[in-house]
């Protein structure tokens, strides 16, 4: 559930986990326009007096760099303000157009473990061309990530790298990988734990949504606006029930549905099943690779490299081969990781599906892909901060149920695969590192989730998102006490990284710069259908 990018990619091989769950005037400047005819917005809450609002001290991240940069200081434990604090990186692009500059709008790109202070300047062209203009953009690595205060539980990068070529790849087949898989991150568990406990209950969504109400403070807004993609919707709609007198506007792209991340707030027994299995992650990955199957076939080979010339003969084509996979690797490339390869390839169109296809094909004529050309680093001071798997464990274990038992996922990768097939697997197992997590959080949020907020809430809902599905956004939007459902009926994981339609920006834009929604039941479609 990660925005796209090399940073991603380190992480997926440290833990699947980060695949899953695949961000101005100085202090001041003009408050929010209201939109016309809009009823007057309920007065905000007043700070907790006890809570001091960290100050930002910006600087160019690099000499010539766009982005200025800063560290905040907040609170271990937000309930105990005067103990240990922790560091948080925040970066910020100010408004192009200073002069018709609205305000701050915070950006969260997803994880849990997404940097956003690298992913958002990587995916800084992504965003539409009016928020760039009107807006300072925000993002800030969530405590226990990248460049902030972080879990990192290995002395040395040599440690890391080591204890990352354990688990397999993508996701274990078979008894003995399921037992290498399972003892360690078993291992990996019990070594966080003895680096720094206290940080590890305190990392959960609840604590990153307090911090980012004290960052709102720090640039000096009255309310908050904020966009948040995939993992970043739950802690959007964390924040819209915590502080709902502090939402001007708050888009919510990729939706996780609130009741599946807590498994409808139960913090006692056994879940029966797996967080992102109650989301319905691997029903949605299925569909989106039917659909990058059925396209690819009705594509010649000079659009869909992978193309058997028509839907039926080109998902036999992949079923094929993956049953090839299964008996004979080609190098690296096993079953599993082609697999995990496949349901990360199908994030972002384009390049990625073309990209894919290209995979495909060379290990159907049994050549090794060519190795992907990644962009270059954002203009940033750390564009490569340790991102070990552990760092999205901390937040998703720590906050959402999964089952306990290890021997449990066995039995739920079959029950998926038969729903679902092969990404089944890759999202069952995406999940089984919880099972030996040894934190909760101490002050995590389980719900209500109906809580009024100061303005409505723009939900966004991609048809074809092999990562969180369209009813995630549409269970978010009947969750929240009032909130408008946009639907992108496209394809890939989240409507901003993929940047594919026109329509979708126009409407998330209009409702950032005066608070407009689009009309109820608005559907948009993307600006070009893959491989046409």
């Amino acid at each position: 559930m990660s925005a796209p990018g090399p940073t991603a990619r380190r992480r997926r091989r440290a833990a699947v986990l980060t695949a899953a769950l695949a961000c101005s005037a100085l202090l001041t400047g003009p408050g929010p326009a209201a939109a016309p005819n809009a009823p007057p917005a309920p007065t905000a809450p007043s700070p907790s007096p006890s809570a001091t609002a960290p100050k930002l001290d910006w600087s160019p991240c690099k000499p010539g760099s766009p982005w200025d940069c800063a560290t905040a200081k907040v609170p271990l434990d937000h309930a105990a303000p005067e103990g240990r604090t922790i560091d948080l990186a925040v970066v910020r692009r100010q408004a192009t157009d200073p002069g018709r500059r609205i305000g701050t709008l915070f950006v969260n790109p997803g994880g849990p473990g997404g940097p956003g202070t690298v992913q958002v300047p990587q995916n800084y062209d992504a965003f539409p061309k009016e928020l760039r203009e009107r807006f300072d953009i925000v993002s800030w690595d969530p405590r226990g990530i990248g460049n902030s205060t972080a879990v990192n539980c290995f002395d040395t990068t040599e440690e890391a790298s080591a204890w990352a070529a354990r688990p397999p790849g993508g996701f274990p087949v078979g008894a003995q990988e399921r037992k290498a898989w399972i003892d360690a991150y078993e291992d990996l568990g019990r070594r966080c734990e003895k680096r720094d406990p206290d940080l590890l209950r305190h990392v959960s969504t609840a604590d990153t949504a307090r911090d980012l109400d004290l960052l709102r403070r720090s640039v000096g807004e009255p309310q908050l606006n904020y966009l948040g993609v995939s993992y970043g919707t739950i802690l959007g709609a964390t924040y819209a029930n915590l502080f709902p007198g502090h939402v001007r506007a708050m888009v919510l792209d990729s939706n996780i549905a609130p009741r599946a991340w807590t498994d409808d707030g139960a913090r006692q027994g056994e879940p029966r099943t797996t967080t992102l299995l109650r989301m319905g992650s691997d029903l949605t990955a299925a569909a989106t690779l039917d659909r990058f199957l059925t396209l690819c076939g009705s594509a010649p080979t000079a659009r869909c490299a992978f193309s058997a010339g028509s839907p039926e003969a080109t998902r036999d084509k992949f079923d094929r081969l993956m049953q090839r996979l299964r008996e004979r690797p080609i190098g690296p490339w096993t079953y599993a990781k082609t697999v995990a390869d496949t349901v990360n390839g199908l994030y972002i169109v384009d390049p990625g599906w073309t990209a894919l296809a290209g995979r495909l094909q060379a290990l159907s004529q049994g050549r090794t892909p060519e190795p992907p050309v990644y962009p270059p680093p954002p203009p940033v001071a750390q564009p490569n901060p340790y991102l070990g798997g552990e760092q999205a464990a901390a937040v998703w274990c720590s906050d959402s149920p999964n089952p306990r038992d290890p021997a449990a996922y066995h039995g739920l990768e079959e029950d998926s695969a038969r729903r679902a097939g092969d990404a089944g697997r890759f999202w069952t197992w995406a999940a089984e590192p919880c099972a030996t997590w040894p934190a909760r959080s101490a002050a995590g949020y389980d719900g209500p989730w109906n809580s009024p907020t100061a303005r409505p809430v723009l939900v966004i809902g991609t048809r074809y998102d092999p990562s969180t599905p369209y009813a995630g956004a549409q269970a978010m939007a009947a969750e929240l006490a009032d909130a408008r459902l946009l639907t992108n009926d496209g394809y890939g994981h989240t409507a901003l990284f993929n940047h594919n339609s026109g329509c979708i920006s126009a409407y998330e834009s209009r409702y950032f710069v005066d608070g407009t929604l689009p009309p109820p039941g608005t559907v948009c479609g993307p600006d070009r259908v893959p491989f046409s």
